[in-house]
């Protein structure tokens, strides 16, 4: 015969076990739910400032953009001006080529919105950035160009160190005999 405890431990289990399936099973309130992604302006050019809106995320809602399709990564969305709308920025990367390109939202409650930007014009006109090159003018003073005066000071301490422990050393060899 089964003792109490077992079978009180054995039920509890159980029930557990079915409530953490039957919660694992239930669909998402959110899940799949699309929205729609207002892109403004829905026609742009490569350089092109880009600013999208949804009111998928609710009220104070937060999320992430996607705009890889384009190469623009990722943009954050943040609560707006207009009442329970989320807005994002990108901007069109220079060597990004004409066509159609998804831009996706992530909303923090788990909703998703879409759109589609059109890019128009440029592709390959990519103007190369200057490259830094330099030094940072950061207040360090001479370390940053040789200075012919303050290494000749050096090399003249190093060597007056050199002559002066040489003197010692002769000095003391003397003495020892």
């Amino acid at each position: 015969m089964p003792r109490p405890a077992r079978l009180a431990s054995g039920t509890a289990v159980a029930a557990l076990t079915l409530v953490t399936l039957g919660l694992a099973a239930a669909p998402s309130a959110y899940a799949g739910d699309l929205g729609r992604l207002e892109i403004s302006p829905s026609s742009a050019r490569p350089g092109d400032r880009i600013t999208v809106n949804t009111t998928a995320c609710g009220k104070n809602g937060s999320g992430i953009g996607d705009a890889n399709s384009l190469d623009a990564g990722d943009f954050d969305l943040y609560p707006g001006t207009h009442k329970e709308a989320v807005v994002g920025r990108f901007t069109v990367p220079h060597d990004t080529k004409p066509g159609t390109y998804g831009i996706a939202v992530s909303c923090d409650n788990g909703r998703e919105a879409t759109g589609d930007l059109i890019v128009t014009g440029g592709g390959g006109h990519h103007t190369p950035r200057p490259h830094p090159s330099g030094h940072v003018p950061s207040g360090i003073g001479g370390s940053v160009r040789p200075d012919t005066a303050q290494i000749a000071a050096g090399l003249g301490v190093i060597a007056a160190a050199g002559a002066g422990g040489v003197w010692m050393m002769r000095r003391r060899a003397g003495r020892s005999h």
